[in-house]
């Protein structure tokens, strides 16, 4: 019998969890291998239009920019002209960054089923009102490493992009970018995005463990506003409108981390009451 079919009340041994703990890992690696693979087989679909999307000023991104710019009259808000080339200077460089591409895109695109994996190894040490508690864990994961992954890619990555290519401490010198520089920095901004919206889920497992409270969190509201504008502020073109852009969801995140750790707060207080 597989060992994630063993019945819940017969009790495990260390090994035992051990050796299910491998069987859930090699299943989740198996399938972000897969994914990998098709993306490394679909190469220029992956490489050349997504992955070099930010780099062209047709960009789905920049395009909507100047249509807000013309609308709203802020000339600034535009990004058509994006002053860098990319270059590849060393010899297994496009075959290193392509193999490396296909990963992160494997790993973007597992990482739900990889979640899933870890989360049935987690599930049965539950109780059965902690698994009540946190029934939808996967869905609501995954929508919002999505929502992450999709703000990461046609809003923080291209606005990044054109803020270090027009970057320049010298009139002098020129932007010439290595191709897995600048294949690294977006992945890490998309991946780093998604990892970023888990932040409603990890509050609320936070929470419920007693280390954060929203007393807390609405203590240091302010200071995580002033670090959110500063962020939008570094890598956004030089007008207001771009840093609340940036700056919006991520407060928005953070105030629905609140109300998140109220609603635990408050769910835990009727049931000490009732007890």
């Amino acid at each position: 019998m597989p060992l994630d079919q063993i019945p819940e009340e017969k009790e495990m041994s260390f090994l035992d969890h051990l050796e299910e703990l491998r069987w859930h890992i090699i299943r989740s690696l198996i399938a972000i291998v897969v994914f990998a693979i098709a993306a490394f087989v679909a190469k220029d679909f992956v490489i050349g239009t997504v992955i070099l999307g930010p780099s062209r000023t047709d960009f789905w991104t920049y395009q909507k920019l100047c249509e807000l710019a013309d609308l709203i009259g802020t000339p600034a808000l535009c990004i058509d002209t994006l002053s860098f080339e990319l270059v590849s200077r060393k010899m297994s460089s496009q075959f290193m960054t392509h193999v490396s591409v296909s990963f992160f895109a494997g790993l973007i695109v597992g990482f739900p089923y990889l979640f899933w994996e870890i989360w049935r190894f987690i599930k049965p040490g539950l109780k059965s009102r902690e698994r009540k508690a946190s029934r939808g864990a996967t869905f609501s994961v995954t929508v919002l490493f999505m929502l992450g992954v999709l703000f990461g890619y046609f809003l923080i990555a291209p606005i990044s992009v054109r803020f270090f290519s027009t970057y320049q401490v010298d009139p002098s010198l020129q932007n010439l970018f290595d191709l897995s520089s600048y294949i690294s920095t977006v992945t890490m901004i998309v991946f780093g995005c998604g990892v970023l919206f888990q932040l409603p889920v990890i509050v609320y497992f936070l929470t419920r463990a007693g280390i954060v409270s929203s007393s807390l969190m609405k203590a240091y509201r302010k200071h995580a506003i002033i670090v959110i504008l500063v962020l939008g502020a570094v890598f956004t073109p030089p007008d207001p409108f771009s840093q609340i852009l940036i700056a919006m969801p991520l407060m928005l995140l953070y105030q629905m981390s609140i109300v998140i750790a109220k609603r635990i707060e408050r769910r835990e207080a009727k049931q000490n009451q009732d007890q």
